[in-house]
């Protein structure tokens, strides 16, 4: 039987749709376009389908794209940003929990095929298996949206006599079994569920109550129109975050190769911290790559900072403040400030200004530059001559908060040289190399350890000395966390007292005496 539907003449969502699917067995769509839209309409009747729902969709890949499953994901995540889905409004979070159950479950299976080979925009069918099981097929103009069944003019032409119905299932079949049919994105599917829970923060101030460092990050370009973060670098700025809440700040060398990223984990990092405190950031870079820094994080992150370039700031739009004298530094326009680390070598006035703010964060690019001059072999019991880089660095250390040195070459000649930026972290902060008193401070014995040239003594008070100053905070191990308990040391404490290893129970004295086996080699690898 065929029958002819005209949304000039008759609600479609009322008339066919909503009552084929309610109790239908199941559903196969061919549709130009799918929204999650449509679960405004049929949300109900979807629902209630008893098996599952397939729907092969228009897409803008390429052929190119579909070639590996990466590039697929890859194109997929592009389209479906480049939508702009969390403008929709809280208003369409329901949906979007409706969308993402059906399709975790496996309920909804949706794949797509590219325009360029199909053109399915303009093919548009669907075959209904009904409560009683009987089938009926559909065509017509309706993509499967809100605003194709309620809104526009559409036709659409049902006839469920079994060889229209076989048509339209061979139809749908060859589309569904395509080599170039690929499944919807895994990453389309999780921000579906991340739509469905998206609170918009009406202030800074309401954020940092929560401060959860993915509610910056996953809507700035590099999420949303490049690849994304990859898993190293979603570590590495969750950990910096989360110990710049703390109490010693986030005191960091960033050691990945090139190419990994690091000046993304870096300007991240700084954007959470910018947003988290009160205090300006500053990122010291060499002079070539002031500009690049500045344009990755506008292009990257929508993040805006200023270069200092010698005589005054530029903004990230190219906007100039002039200053009078080098005592302008100090005015930067942004959050954010870019200078060159030839400022520092160079001793000029500016740098002197610099000393004398305070930071939330300071971040050094290249940070192999700042070393000592009298560099050698078997050198490491002499007191450092440092260059002005890192000189400077020994002066500000004080004045900020959190301290990221990134360099891909920590040590390019001697051991003493990854020391020395330890060194640097741990001005005016214990919880790095501990105490003044601490062992590793001593640069010739804290390195004979770390590179297996010496043992921890086979005393347990002086393993203790090496282990308690400074004492790992609870989050490094379980035996951290168990030691600092029985001590009642919260991660404040960067140091445990001498005396405490009297009190510690047997447990923990047996695991401090297996920890020190490989202590100094743990320690690098953390």
């Amino acid at each position: 039987m065929i029958n002819r539907f005209s949304s000039r003449r008759t609600r479609l969502d009322q008339t066919f749709l909503n009552q084929r699917l309610q109790g239908a067995q199941s559903y196969d769509r061919i549709a130009g376009y799918f929204r999650s839209s449509i679960l405004e309409v049929a949300g109900e009747a979807l629902e209630s389908i008893t098996g599952q729902i397939r729907m092969i969709c228009n897409s803008d890949l390429n052929v190119g794209d579909v070639e590996t499953a990466k590039a697929a994901n890859y194109a997929m995540r592009r389209e479906w940003c480049d939508a702009e889905p969390e403008n929709y409004g809280e208003k369409a979070k329901p949906r979007f929990a409706r969308l993402y159950n059906f399709l975790r479950s496996g309920k909804m299976q949706v794949k797509v095929l590219p325009r360029e080979r199909f053109g399915l925009v303009h093919g548009k069918a669907g075959v209904i298996t009904l409560a009683n099981g009987n089938k009926t097929a559909f065509m017509g103009s309706t993509n499967e949206t809100f605003d194709a069944w309620k809104l526009h003019y559409e036709l659409v032409w049902e006839d469920n006599s079994p060889e229209a119905v076989q048509w339209v299932q061979e139809e749908f079949d060859a589309l569904w079994h395509h080599p170039l049919a690929v499944s919807l994105a895994e990453f389309v599917i999780d921000d579906v569920g991340r739509l469905s829970q998206r609170n918009v923060f009406p202030s800074v101030e309401v954020w940092r109550e929560e401060a959860d460092p993915g509610a910056p990050i996953i809507e700035t370009p590099v999420y949303r129109q490049e690849y994304g973060l990859w898993a190293h670098q979603k570590y590495f700025v969750n950990l910096a975050f989360e110990a710049h809440k703390g109490p010693h700040g986030a005191r960091f060398v960033l050691a990945d190769m090139v190419g990994l990223g690091k000046t993304m984990q870096l300007a991240l990092s700084a954007m959470l911290m910018a947003l988290y405190g009160d205090q300006p950031v500053l990122i010291l870079v060499p002079k070539p790559l002031l500009w690049q820094w500045q344009e990755e994080m506008l292009n990257l992150l929508e993040m805006p900072s200023a270069v200092w370039n010698g005589k005054q700031w530029i903004d990230e739009n190219g906007l100039e403040y002039p200053v009078a004298g080098a005592i302008g530094i100090k005015k930067c326009p942004r959050r954010v400030g870019i200078v060159s680390q030839g400022l520092i070598t160079s001793k000029s006035e500016a740098s002197e200004y610099l000393k004398l703010m305070n930071y939330e964060c300071v971040i050094v690019d290249e940070a192999h530059r700042a070393r000592r001059k009298n560099l050698g072999a078997d050198r490491e019991a002499e007191k450092a001559d440092p260059n002005n880089l890192l000189a400077f660095l020994w002066q500000i250390a004080p004045c900020t908060k959190s301290l990221l040195l990134a360099t891909a070459t920590p040590v390019q000649m001697y051991p003493i040289e990854a020391w020395d930026l330890l060194n640097v972290l741990s001005i005016n902060n214990e919880a790095v190399l501990g105490t003044t008193w601490s062992n590793w401070r001593r640069a010739e014995e804290a390195l004979a350890l770390t590179m297996g040239q010496g043992d921890l003594p086979e005393d347990d008070q002086d393993r203790w000395r090496w282990i308690r100053n400074p004492l790992p905070p609870a989050s490094e191990s379980p035996d951290f966390k168990n030691i600092r308990r029985s001590l009642k040391l919260s991660d404040e404490v960067a140091v445990a007292p001498g005396d405490a290893w009297d009190k510690l129970r047997e447990p923990d004295k047996a695991r401090i005496r297996r920890l020190a086996k490989d202590f100094g080699r743990c320690i690098i690898e953390r």
